[in-house]
């Protein structure tokens, strides 16, 4: 089923007809060129995660997916989870601002974001791996949020890594 284009885009919805949790999602058209390039565009951190974990991980993950006016790393539909890698840019006081009303916004339309340094990808990757594997399950099962491997936003010289 596709909604009607509006002022943000199209709302899509999907869901079953037994009873299945109906989800929408904010597409907008105009983040298409976008999300093409920052897939042809990925950085070594999103490159390692998507092909040696997330491409093949049994609950479908999509690449660079948009809601509303933002592109998202990695999302996953079924548990309504976004999976972001924050490089150095990510650690300026006006980013953290942007990304704290970016995942403010997720939240509003339900979904949950779980968020990694690319000093945690590079450094303990089978622990970042852990961490969204848990979530996913987690909110598949009904879980209200998914694990945060660190709490604040930190600079990656600062960051205790995953145990």
């Amino acid at each position: 089923f596709q909604g009607k284009m509006g002022r943000y885009g199209s709302v899509e919805r999907r869901g079953g007809l037994e009873g299945d949790v109906t989800l929408f999602r904010i597409y907008n058209p105009n983040l298409r060129q976008r999300t093409k390039e920052l897939r042809k565009r990925m950085t070594p951190q999103e490159k390692h995660l998507w092909y040696d974990y997330l491409s093949k991980y049994p609950v479908k993950f999509y690449r660079q997916r948009n809601f509303g006016s933002y592109v998202t790393d990695f999302y996953c539909d079924k548990a309504r989870l976004v999976v972001e890698l924050d490089g150095s840019e990510h650690y300026t006081s006006e980013h953290i601002e942007y990304d704290r009303i970016r995942e403010q916004y997720l939240n509003s339309i339900g979904i949950k974001v779980v968020r990694f340094s690319n000093v945690d990808v590079d450094g303990n990757f089978e622990g970042v791996c852990y961490v969204i594997d848990k979530a996913v399950n987690d909110l598949i099962a009904g879980e209200p949020t998914p694990p945060q491997p660190s709490s604040g936003k930190r600079h990656p010289s600062q960051s205790e890594g995953l145990t």
